[in-house]
């Protein structure tokens, strides 16, 4: 009895280490777990520019029957113009070298461009394909002078902050290279400015929410086909994605809470005495993989 006395304190001591221990591991997995889930920083990426792909509407919001799409839509034949080998080749080349001539300029004259083209560029955009064909795109386009130097204003102020705090060194200096920065004089000197909405929902008849499928990958392929549109035509543009301006260009354009701004392209013709980086594309065997 007396050697269990003894012996007590030292099993208690045992006792309290394992504890230690065991606490101590708990908590070194905790913070673990806390520092996986903690998502990486993306300074480039804002609410806007995030993609909207997974918006959930309320339960009290959604409805399961009826999304405002006709049950039974009609089916029509389908007729295909087909062409032979020799023709399908020299078109895929002809269009391959059409577009392997689109160049992102940042130097664009204010010389006019004749409204048809855009509304047909325009047009052209609207044909993508879209989930459930909700076609969740909106084309803003300005002319206004006025709202030309607006929303000039607005970017240059935030893309001044990007630069110089928020995006880091990184991204900084892989724009080194390319000679950006904040200015954006093509914002004023474009005859037009495209702002690419996607509606990250839709409202049904009866005022609820509808939801707009893969919003964000339709809205992007919308954006493709109008740049191959726009090279078409003969018109230049360079993609902006203009970082924490969303909102306020949104206000300042008088659109509703379920559009985010997605894209913002200047479109006209470029400057004569424009320049581009002496940039190169990575050849086919790089981009294609044959299975």
């Amino acid at each position: 009895m007396a050697l269990f006395s003894s012996l007590t304190p030292l099993f208690i001591a045992i006792i309290c280490v394992l504890i230690g221990v065991i606490l101590k591991k708990t908590d070194g997995e905790k913070k673990k777990h806390k520092t996986e889930g903690k998502p990486l920083s993306r300074p480039w990426v804002d609410e806007d520019l995030k993609d909207g792909t997974d918006h959930h509407l309320e339960e009290e919001e959604a409805d399961e029957e009826w999304q405002g799409i006709d049950e039974n839509v009609a089916h029509v034949p389908f007729f295909a113009e087909r062409y032979s080998e020799a023709e399908m080749i020299k078109r895929s080349q002809m269009f391959y070298e059409l577009l392997n001539k689109r160049r992102s300029v940042r130097f664009l004259s204010d010389e006019p461009v004749p409204r048809e083209v855009i509304d047909n560029v325009i047009r052209t955009a609207g044909t993508s394909p879209s989930g459930a064909h909700t076609e969740p795109w909106t084309f803003v386009v300005v002319q206004d002078p006025y709202l030309k130097h607006k929303i000039r204003e607005i970017v240059e102020e935030e893309e001044e902050i990007n630069y110089k705090k928020r995006m880091g060194d990184r991204w900084v200096n892989d724009l080194k290279r390319l000679r950006t920065n904040w200015i954006k004089e093509y914002l004023d000197t474009a005859p037009y400015l495209i702002l690419i909405f996607k509606q990250v929902y839709g409202r049904l008849p009866n005022g609820k929410k509808k939801t707009h499928y893969y919003n964000e990958i339709s809205v992007s392929i919308s954006c493709g086909i109008l740049l191959a549109a726009l090279q078409n035509a003969g018109l230049y543009t360079v993609t902006s994605t203009p970082l924490n301006c969303g909102p306020q260009l949104r206000v300042l354009l008088k659109r509703p809470a379920n559009e985010k701004l997605l894209l913002l392209l200047p479109v006209g013709y470029p400057k004569k005495d424009a320049t581009v980086p002496a940039l190169t594309r990575k050849p086919l065997e790089d981009i294609m993989v044959v299975m």
